[in-house]
């Protein structure tokens, strides 16, 4: 299927892209627990024949036996997407409760297992030399993500994308944190998930691009370096899809509600989409200093939403709600010219009213002062 409505030119039209109207596809990895404990728990093989038969084409094993991964179809419309995510959401809780297990929409496990406890891996030969190329820079259970696809004219203008997207993407980051617990205890953190994440040696901000085939040479010498496997691991927050024709985004946690995860892939859409126009304006991206880019990244995955964030335009610290509606007034024309414009409007409210996934599991911890009061509090809204 195409990831996006435009001129059958190809490449040479890569640049009519004016009033293309992008496609959006999402990707999330999810949690299976004990529903005792609330541990993670090896349950996946247990999981994935209780799927429904419509659903299995989209689930899929992750890295860890604890972890289960749905895919939507791109699609046009946030509601055909909120539709698909809501189908298999249900679907795979359902499917895990079948099994006598738990399904959790959260980045880390807020129980359990001990960092000393290996988690076991899925029996996959690829898996097995991550494993054995990058020993145990994975000690944990489960760190669960949510990927942004978006589609592009092509792989060239997508370079050019990637490097407009960058000073925007920590703040996309402190919206989707959604791991403030592990193994029992706070970490201080709105996104541990992110600390541990970048245990892994590709993972990081995306590099200055200078074209497609800057893209492709830094690959090969990343593999060549022994840094990845192949291309599939280049870990970088922003990234050209390795088998289809998007822009993949890969900062975020996975998001706890339906709705929150509709938000941020929207914006992310409607940040593509503003790139592209950029790009056809002969409007140049703003290079940023790859620490500065950590740091920005760091301070999102500390803070949250709830806390300060750092403006990568004027290189000050403000709160992060700030640079939340400077991004909001920055997509807004593309909001609108997707049909998104009300619904983001109305979920950008909510969002600030109810505060992140990770507020949201310490205002339930605050008050109950029960782990499992949060997990029970993750199964109801992972299901929507």
């Amino acid at each position: 299927m195409s990831h996006v409505v435009r001129d059958a030119a190809g490449s040479a039209g890569e640049r009519d892209v004016d009033s293309a109207l992008l496609t959006v596809g999402v990707e999330e990895e999810f949690l299976l627990v004990d529903p005792a404990t609330g541990a993670a728990a090896e349950a996946v093989e247990a999981v994935l024949p209780e799927v429904p038969p419509d659903l299995r084409g989209q689930v899929q094993h992750e890295f860890q036996t604890s972890q289960i991964e749905i895919g939507s179809p791109p699609g046009l419309s946030l509601d055909a997407l909120s539709h698909s995510l809501g189908m298999l959401r249900s679907g795979l809780s359902e499917a895990a409760e079948r099994a006598g297990y738990r399904m959790l929409a959260v980045g880390t496990g807020p129980a359990g297992p001990a960092d000393d406890q290996s988690p076991r891996i899925v029996d996959n030969p690829r898996f097995h030399r991550m494993i054995e190329r990058y020993g145990t820079v994975s000690p944990g259970p489960g760190y669960n993500g949510m990927h942004v696809h978006v589609g592009i004219p092509g792989p060239d203008i997508g370079v050019e994308v990637l490097n407009h997207l960058r000073p925007w993407l920590p703040v996309l980051h402190a919206a989707t944190a959604n791991s403030p617990f592990y193994n029992g205890r706070d970490t201080g953190y709105a996104s541990w998930r992110s600390v541990l994440w970048n245990r892994w040696p590709p993972v990081g901000p995306t590099p200055w691009l200078e074209s497609h085939a800057h893209y492709l040479t830094l690959v090969d010498e990343l593999i060549d370096s022994g840094m990845l496997l192949d291309s599939g691991m280049l870990y970088w927050y922003a990234r050209l899809s390795a088998h289809l024709p998007t822009v993949e985004i890969r900062i975020g946690d996975v998001c706890l509600t339906i709705d929150d995860a509709i938000l941020v892939a929207a914006l992310i859409r409607g940040l593509v989409a503003a790139a592209l126009e950029d790009i056809e304006a002969g409007r140049p991206a703003l290079p940023i200093d790859h620490h500065l880019l950590v740091a920005a990244h760091w301070r999102a995955a500390h803070d949250g939403l709830e806390g300060l964030a750092c403006d990568l335009f004027d290189g000050g610290t403000h709160p992060a709600w700030q640079l939340i509606r400077r991004l909001f007034e920055r997509v807004g024309p593309h909001l609108e010219r997707h049909g998104d414009l009300e619904t983001v409007s109305y979920l950008l409210g909510r969002l600030h009213t109810h505060g992140t996934g990770a507020a949201r599991q310490r205002s339930v911890f605050n008050r109950t002062g029960e782990m499992s009061q949060v997990i029970d509090y993750l199964a109801v809204q992972t299901r929507g």
